[in-house]
């Protein structure tokens, strides 16, 4: 009788092992830096389901950014975003190396509007501190009645924008052009007052609602990518070259689902329907801007 019963208290047991791992709770402090007032970030975590709500007042805004620096990977959440009256707000999920001039960044930033236009989802990229790479959108929803799935790859052939796992931007690597490669980022999600810029080009400003703060939710933030080893050296340099190496990275199981990808001929139907229906704004058509020529990468396939 004892004979029959082992398989049965193995069972027991591995259930028994599952069960405490999802009841096992994130901790904030664990995983993130706060940006801001840390009185303006709620956290909750169920299992593996985190929450995040972002607090703006005229006190502060908020936001938080992760320990870990990554060095290609893919990283999505769902975002809520300020309803109403949201001029002159900034809600941001983003990659970034630091403030540097030669830094590297990977951008989704939403510009609030005033109730009744719509909210501007701007995309960007920075490299070697060359940006001004912006293509911004007008959603096919409205942000801020519900969750919607916002995702960046990020890896050595192209950078993909994407919104409820439909793709919406490339940006591709070239060889004879700066592009991301070598320098680690954090991910960061922040709320702040971008009054001076966000909505009409600043002439729109924040419509503050009394004491009651804007908020944007946050839920289901993953990010899996190759950590750049924490305690490695920096990389050997020359005072007569800007290259920088890469530092050594650990990279997860499965990475190659990331790493290798490139939109395929459907997701660049729907890159060029986005295009068609939802782009407002492309740098590569910006005469005024550049007036001495578009950057390197515009005209490419």
């Amino acid at each position: 009788m004892a004979a029959k019963q082992l398989p049965l208290l193995a069972a027991l047991a591995v259930l028994a092992v599952l069960a405490a791992a999802a009841a096992a709770e994130y901790n904030f402090d664990d995983q993130f830096d706060v940006i801001g007032e840390r009185d303006h970030i709620r956290y909750k975590a169920e299992g593996e389901n985190q929450q995040f709500a972002l607090e703006l007042d005229k006190v502060s805004g908020s936001g938080f950014k992760s320990k870990a620096k990554y060095l290609f990977g893919e990283f999505s959440v769902q975002m809520r975003l300020v309803d109403g009256n949201s001029a002159g707000t900034v809600t941001s999920f983003y990659l970034t190396s630091g403030e540097g001039s030669t830094h590297d960044e990977i951008d989704i930033e939403f510009m609030g509007n005033k109730s009744g236009d719509p909210y501007v989802m701007n995309t960007n990229v920075w490299a070697s501190g060359d940006g001004k790479k912006e293509h911004q959108f007008y959603l096919w929803f409205d942000p801020s009645a519900d969750f919607h799935t916002y995702k960046i790859t990020w890896n050595p052939k192209n950078i993909i924008f994407e919104v409820d796992n439909v793709p919406v931007r490339t940006f591709k690597k070239y060889a004879d052009l700066p592009y991301p490669t070598s320098r680690p980022m954090t991910v960061h999600a922040t709320l702040w007052d971008g009054s001076y810029w966000a909505t009409r080009h600043g002439d729109v400003k924040i419509h503050w609602r009394g004491d009651d703060p804007f908020v944007v939710s946050y839920r289901e933030y993953h990010a899996t990518g190759c950590v750049a080893h924490p305690k490695a050296p920096p990389p050997p340099s020359s005072s007569n070259s800007t290259k920088v190496e890469a530092p050594p990275t650990k990279c997860p199981a499965g990475s190659d689902a990331w790493m290798d990808r490139e939109l395929d001929e459907e997701d660049l139907k729907t890159v060029a329907w986005a295009e068609r229906n939802c782009l407002s704004y492309n740098y590569c058509a910006d005469g005024w801007r550049f007036p001495k020529g578009f950057p390197g990468e515009c005209g490419r396939d």
